[in-house]
């Protein structure tokens, strides 16, 4: 049997398992992964909304990532919520030791609309993308990282997530400093239940790095499973609910 690769998710925890570490492991898990995690800060949410937040030290999360590292070995990692700058700075550090696949998403606000990173943190996030494969910003969030050009200054490829926009039809761009070089359309999916997308899509690309497949395919296969999974959302909470991640079946 051929042994599954190793994706390490760093990110913060979302108690209601719509979103975040529970969301990455799911999805590392039924793209046949191996998901280890370190957590960066634990959430009280639900699908209404982030009630509370508390981040881990820079410390733990650190020691986290080099239990992972030093023993299991990894052979992809997803960044996702920080919860702070000196977490951001630490994670920099322990990745710029490593020679994998890393996508960035840089998660700013909750879907319910929460804020889960502060100024200082997304001050940081420069030296991240420096270490990002890709980077996998909403619309909101390239504009607060400056757009395209500046994303581009500091991580080689960009995935313009099109959820944001208007209309039935949304798209989604990949970008280096080429331009861009591969785009996808899909159909809006009218739903509520989409609590999760950003950190599903992200960790998804994560796992088919991991796999081997190349930028292009990993983004494809990561867009096929979010969207199965919207199809097949259980149709939990009174807000933004969370999708069927149980539900797809496919390799």
């Amino acid at each position: 049997m051929t042994a599954p690769p190793r994706i390490l998710s760093i990110a913060g925890s979302d108690s209601s398992g719509g979103a975040g570490i529970q969301a990455d492991i799911k999805t590392i898990t039924m793209l046949g992964g191996y998901a280890m995690t370190a957590i960066t800060a634990v959430t009280a949410q639900d699908t209404t909304g982030v009630h509370a937040v508390e981040a881990l030290s820079p410390d733990m999360v650190a020691a986290q990532i080099d239990a992972c590292t030093g023993d299991i070995g990894v052979d992809a990692v997803k960044i996702g919520m920080l919860g702070s700058a000196e977490i951001a700075q630490v994670v920099a550090e322990k990745l710029e030791r490593l020679d994998v696949s890393v996508v960035f998403d840089p998660v700013m606000v909750a879907t319910s609309g929460a804020p889960l990173a502060d100024e200082t943190t997304i001050a940081t996030f420069a030296r991240l993308m420096k270490l990002a494969t890709l980077t996998t910003p909403n619309i909101p969030e390239l504009a607060a990282l400056g757009g395209v050009d500046a994303v581009l200054d500091h991580s080689p490829a960009v995935l313009i997530k099109g959820g944001h926009e208007d209309g039935d039809m949304l798209v989604d761009r990949l970008v280096t400093r080429d331009g861009e070089v591969a785009h996808w359309e899909g159909r809006r999916i009218d739903t509520r239940h989409n609590h999760g997308t950003g950190c599903t899509l992200s960790s998804a690309i994560a796992t088919c790095l991991g796999m081997g497949l190349t930028l292009e395919e990993a983004i494809s296969r990561g867009r096929e499973f979010v969207r199965a999974a919207l199809e097949a959302a259980p149709g939990f909470g009174n807000g933004h609910g969370p999708m069927g991640h149980q539900a797809v079946r496919f390799r």
